[in-house]
């Protein structure tokens, strides 16, 4: 963040009164008027009362609120300065149906909605976005505030609550708890750790006491204050100056007698408050296809009176619009104003991390290379070249062979992709001692005579003509990627070696499902209530081909047919509208068919971990998707599982038992 003298000396503790906070505008006034000396803006400042333009007024003596943080923002917008309010909780598309709109905070968007200088992602039970959202917004000088809500049970109670990362052990620690809701829980049900997790694992955190929908609210809404104040009162004692009760005007149901029940607490027993407002869309526009994408999510219907439906007041709020929301309560704006002047974190991409491969002889990785593929090269010839016509020299033969092993070596040490091999090559040799059965390769990596060395192949490249320099290449950096098929029923038995020999740091990849332009059409039209076959007839307008695939608004520019229905059925109109609106948006979660990943390191250090109770994996997923995961420093592994393996396995125990 820009550090100034303001965010200096108010960024420690959290403030309670009004005095502090008067204190601090009073020196943001100053502040303001003294760079507008150096523009020839005439502000005249007397007994704390500012005047601009034949208006005065005194920010702690206010009549007319509005009045008043107009004066204020035009000045800062006259002086160009600017007020520099956070947005501490806003949602991103990540794990499906997490709210409408993920930030992508280029510079042109990151303008284009006037973010400040400081935007926070808390997403609620899970961290998907937070690599993502940390890279991209910091391009635009914006610095990433990473959050998430995550389940906590208190007594009988279980509900979110929102954590900040302060710094890097804070970030570390929102990790391995978002993982622990997931892995700790083997009950078929959502992700929740104990409210003891959190006490024991306080350092680098901040605590927010949430809204309606969270824990504190939960206890609120059942009556249960005293189990309320126990509450806020271990999480202030725990973290000192770093737990804020949340003050937050959606217009939600009941989110009035909330707030003042929450402001006679922070009195009562000095804990801060600090304004916050939960972004779930850029504007007001997205409001309707948000409401339907919780209809989606929660398998309702738009008509429904007991469903979930929130007000149209969670898009994205400008500095002017919060001034003007909170102008009653400057300590809780002022706490917004300094609370990411305590976060100096930002998630960075990482060089990949792979397994550090020792021998009993403590030889490096390089070496153990080397003499793993020149043993592997004698062996061939030991048994699989004989001296023939063909081969009359066996060993002018070899020494072509090793000069080609050679030159791979070279380049895979210089690339230091020799850990890659190793690990490769181990599972494989593993697997197939133990007969699971392993195909001959496949793709570009059927080109490395150092593979076929090594066993991850069975061809050989020479023979074949096949070049090394499509699998790996000096002059394009990229991870070799081997895709190794195995027997389907099997294949588990090599992700439960891998489990062993790598503990803790083995995992499938997360994928996420589309909402595409079939799909969207067929999801929105049933929340709002249209009949099966109407809905159909209207997807089956829109042309499926995985191979080309197109946007909805390529399908309706491409289709008279449906040009009509929606020029003259205000039914079809919306129906359209909406599913424009939603496409593209992460619709659910699965796993990637074949990837997997090892670390060097326990894998929640790294990267947070989901896991679907539901399902009969052996490995649980990464919160991040492929291109998060290798940004964040992770080797993707493919482990195919081939039917046909399966099938050929099983015909050949059949001719033995006959046999």
């Amino acid at each position: 963040p820009k550090m100034n003298e303001l965010g200096k000396k108010f960024s420690l503790g959290g403030l309670v009164d009004r005095l502090q906070a008067k204190e601090i505008f009073i020196d943001r006034i100053n502040q303001l008027a003294a760079s507008a000396l150096k523009k020839g803006i005439k502000i005249l400042i007397e007994n704390n009362v500012l005047s601009h333009e034949n208006r005065s007024i005194n920010p702690f003596l206010i009549v007319d609120h509005n009045e008043a943080v107009e004066i204020i923002l035009k000045t800062a917008d006259n002086v160009g300065l600017l007020i520099d309010l956070a947005h501490l909780k806003v949602s991103s598309q990540s794990m499906g149906f997490c709210k409408y709109e993920f930030l992508e905070a280029t510079s042109e968007h990151t303008y284009a909605y006037h973010l400040s200088d400081n935007d926070g992602l808390s997403d609620t039970n899970n961290l998907c976005g937070a690599l993502e959202f940390s890279e991209e917004i910091s391009k635009a000088g914006t610095q990433p505030i990473i959050g998430t809500q995550i389940n906590f049970k208190f007594n009988s109670e279980i509900g979110i609550l929102p954590l900040i990362a302060k710094n890097r052990k804070g970030y570390e620690t929102i990790l391995k708890l978002s993982s622990n809701s997931y892995l700790s829980n083997h009950e078929n049900s959502f992700p929740y750790c104990h409210i003891n997790d959190l006490i024991n694992n306080s350092e680098g955190i901040i605590v927010l006491s949430g809204s309606l929908q969270s824990l504190s609210g939960k206890l609120f809404t059942k009556n249960k204050l005293d189990e309320l104040i126990d509450l806020y009162n271990l999480l202030n004692q725990n973290f000192v100056n770093d737990f804020y009760i949340e003050i937050q005007r959606h217009d939600d149901v009941n989110e009035k007698q909330f707030e003042q029940v929450n402001l006679n607490l922070s009195y009562k027993y000095k804990i801060p408050i600090i304004a916050t407002h939960e972004v779930f869309y850029l504007d007001e526009t997205m409001h309707e296809a948000h409401d339907a994408l919780l209809c989606i999510k929660n398998k309702t219907y738009i008509s429904d009176k007991d469903r979930i439906k929130l007000s149209k007041n969670h898009n994205y709020k400008n500095d002017r619009e919060m001034l003007s929301l909170f102008s009653d309560l400057p300590e809780a704006l002022t706490n917004n104003f300094n609370l990411p002047y305590k976060c100096h974190y930002k998630a960075n991409y990482s060089k990949p991390l792979l397994p550090e491969i020792t021998s009993e002889d403590n030889l490096n990785p390089d070496k153990i290379l080397e003499d793993e593929a020149l043993k592997g090269l004698e062996q061939k010839f030991k048994f699989n070249f004989i001296e023939n016509e063909k081969n009359k020299n066996i060993q002018d033969l070899f020494n072509k062979y090793k000069q080609r092993l050679d030159h791979e070596i070279s380049i895979i040490i210089q690339m230091k992709y020799s850990s890659y091999f190793l690990i490769v090559s181990d599972y494989i040799k593993w697997a197939k001692n133990n007969y699971i059965p392993v195909g001959p390769g496949r793709g570009s990596g059927a080109g490395s005579l150092v593979a076929w060395c090594l066993s991850i192949t069975d061809v050989d490249p020479i023979k074949f003509n096949l070049i090394f320099e499509r699998f790996l290449n000096p002059d394009r950096i990229s991870m070799p990627d081997f895709d190794i098929d195995f027997c389907e029923e099997k294949r588990d038995l090599v992700f439960d070696y891998l489990t062993k020999k790598y503990p803790n740091s083995v995992a499938h990849i997360i994928t996420f499902g589309k909402l595409k332009a079939r799909m969207v059409i067929r999801d929105v039209g049933r929340v709002l209530g249209l009949s099966y076959g109407f809905v159909d007839a209207i997807s089956k307008m829109i042309p499926f081909d995985p191979s080309r695939p197109q946007s909805l608004t390529e399908c309706i520019a491409g289709e008279p047919r449906l040009q009509k229905l929606i020029k003259e059925d205000p039914r079809v109109k919306k129906l359209t509208d909406l599913s424009l609106k939603l496409e593209g948006l992460n619709r659910n979660v699965a796993t990637h068919a074949a990837g997997v990943v090892i670390a060097d390191k326990k894998l929640t250090d790294i990267v947070p971990l989901y896991k679907d109770n539901t399902a009969s994996l052996l490995l649980p997923s990464t919160q991040f998707d492929m291109y998060s995961a290798e940004n964040a420093g992770l080797i993707k592994f493919d482990f195919l599982g081939l039917k046909t393996l399966t099938v050929i396995n099983k015909t050949q125990n059949i001719i033995k038992k006959k046999n």
